[in-house]
């Protein structure tokens, strides 16, 4: 089996917990735990990657460096989680479900080269 990286971004203004009310924030984790534990039942769930902060350091060619991270762009990083699957296609199947979906977010699935 191969190994393949779900990359969760969101639009910035859908990013921030601290701005979901803290029923809807648990409903929400609920979803997440669900749905990547049902990954990890089916013995594919290679890392199971965190939430990443909101602030960060964008380091550009010349050796600038700017608050981040991305500031210039409408999605964020949320987060990530490494799975296994035999093709491309299979870790698509294994992204359907993504609880980032029902918030307008999206799911990049990229194969880890190793």
């Amino acid at each position: 089996m191969k190994e393949f990286m779900l990359l969760f971004r969101f639009p910035q203004s859908n990013i921030d917990p601290s701005k979901i009310p803290p029923a809807e924030f648990q409903a929400l984790a609920k979803k997440w735990q669900d749905w990547a534990g049902g990954i990890a039942a089916q013995g594919r769930m290679a890392s199971n990657g965190n939430r990443l902060a909101l602030e960060g350091k964008v380091l550009k060619p010349g050796g600038v460096i700017t608050d981040g991270p991305f500031v210039e762009i409408r999605e964020m990083l949320g987060s990530f989680i490494v799975v296994k699957a035999d093709s491309l296609e299979e870790a698509t199947t294994l992204a359907h479900g993504c609880p980032a979906l029902d918030s307008n977010g999206t799911v990049e699935i990229r194969p880890i080269i190793g």
